[in-house]
């Protein structure tokens, strides 16, 4: 009789706590649109027309954010491997709750500068969010692309609620009570949640990834037998060895250099060609809710295709999109444009965040992810600054926005026809 087996049968028939984590992270997904990500776009014509500063500070703002999380990521990473998410989350929920409300009080260039820098050290939105994105790959083997799909759909709710609401409170209540009431709500609903519901992984609750039962020599020794079989795990070192490290390095710090172009500086160029702003922020919704969409699908279609197809599928996207942004004119183009924008993101968001674990293990995807994501913030903090400064000297995007056509086309190719990493067997 193979009780083992009957055991492994009953025991997967339990809920798994791994679902829990994932319900968290979908309601932090869901508040990260009101947290100076995608609703950033949306302050950017009236505190610039108030505070009388150009586009390029703007884009400065995010390139300090990217810089803070270039900068802490490494440490974090780590942070997150050793301890993981439950105290860190919390913590990064009040540094940029603070922030967020300390945006409603500024009245210099720099003080905005200054205070998106610290929204990246501890990041909750963004790509630098290692607290928010390393858990579920913790939590999951066999149902990372499953757990990564339901993850994804609250980032369609929550643009739907806060996208338009922040255009609502901008235009009721002003720029500055529109980021006091933000940070109040997101700081609100994130630290009651991390502290009583994150916990590290699933070794921790005798468990392993997907819901198994672990034995106890595995809690104990985290690089038994039992948790070797199921995944080869690489160290920061034989990572940053491989080629292929380098190469998905260069390629997600031009797709983030690329975004940051185009990503910001689309809204306030679509309220400069005359667009009604609430018509552009229900686009900008529409642009999440369709991101969300494309990653779970994605975390649905990874099992059948390999995640690196599905990333160069996206930069294709991402190109047409932005060739639909530079000629848009009327709503409907602009709708389109966004749509696709956002459809094009979750893919690269998914591909972004999926290829790391499936490559590389997740023993160690906190340390690892925290190096590659120093290098690719730093390099794509470019993005939005130079896109603005070339909007401040020459009144248009159009040459910077051609130039991030070839980069994403040129990152699709590359991604594509990047091997996967074999790590070397130890001969005895």
């Amino acid at each position: 009789m193979n009780t083992e087996g009957q055991t492994h049968t009953r025991q997967g028939a339990r809920f798994f706590y791994g679902w829990v984590i994932v319900g968290v992270m979908a309601v932090v997904a869901a508040i990260t649109p009101s947290l100076a990500t995608l609703n950033f776009g949306l302050f950017i014509k009236p505190m610039g027309n108030e505070l009388g500063i150009g586009r390029s500070i703007f884009g400065w703002a995010m390139t300090a954010r990217h810089v803070g999380s270039a900068v802490a990521s490494p440490i974090v990473g780590r942070l997150v491997d050793r301890f993981g998410s439950r105290i860190m989350l919390a913590i990064a929920s009040i540094v940029v709750g603070a922030a967020i409300f300390g945006l409603g009080f500024i009245q210099h260039s720099w003080q905005l500068v200054l205070l998106f820098a610290a929204m990246g050290f501890i990041g909750i939105g963004g790509p630098g969010a290692l607290v928010t994105s390393v858990p579920i790959f913790k939590w999951f083997i066999r149902n990372r692309g499953k757990a990564v799909s339901f993850t994804s759909l609250g980032t369609p709710v929550g643009a739907v609620i806060f996208i338009p609401l922040t255009q609502i409170l901008i235009a009721s209540r002003g720029w500055r009570e529109a980021w006091i009431i933000l940070a109040i709500i997101s700081v609100g609903m994130i630290v009651p949640l991390s502290l009583t519901l994150i916990r590290r992984q699933p070794e921790d609750m005798n468990l392993l990834p997907d819901g198994a039962k672990a034995p106890r020599k595995s809690v104990l020794n985290p690089t038994s037998s039992a948790k070797s079989r199921e995944e080869v795990s690489w160290t920061v070192h034989e990572t940053i060895r491989t080629s292929v490290f380098w190469r998905l390095v260069a390629v997600f710090s031009f797709m983030f250099l690329t975004m940051g172009s185009v990503g910001i500086h689309r809204i306030p160029f679509f309220m400069d060609r005359g667009l009604d702003p609430s018509l552009v922020s229900y686009a900008t919704a529409f642009d999440a809710v369709a991101a969300g969409v494309s990653i779970f699908i994605s975390g649905l279609l990874v099992k059948r295709f390999p995640a690196k197809f599905l990333g160069g599928i996206s930069f294709l996207i991402l190109a047409v999109a932005t060739v639909l942004t530079i000629y848009t004119y009327t709503f409907p183009i602009m709708f389109l444009s966004m749509s696709l924008f956002g459809f094009g993101i979750g893919g690269m968001i998914f591909t972004s965040r999926f290829l790391w674990a499936e490559y590389y293990g997740r023993q160690h995807l906190g340390s690892i992810l925290g190096l590659a994501t120093t290098i690719c913030l730093l390099v794509g903090g470019i993005g939005a600054p130079l896109a603005g400064y070339v909007h401040d000297t020459t009144g248009y995007y159009n040459t910077i926005w051609w130039a991030s056509v070839g980069l994403m086309l040129t990152c699709g190719i590359v991604l594509v026809t990047a091997p996967i990493p074999k790590k070397p067997t130890i001969k005895t």
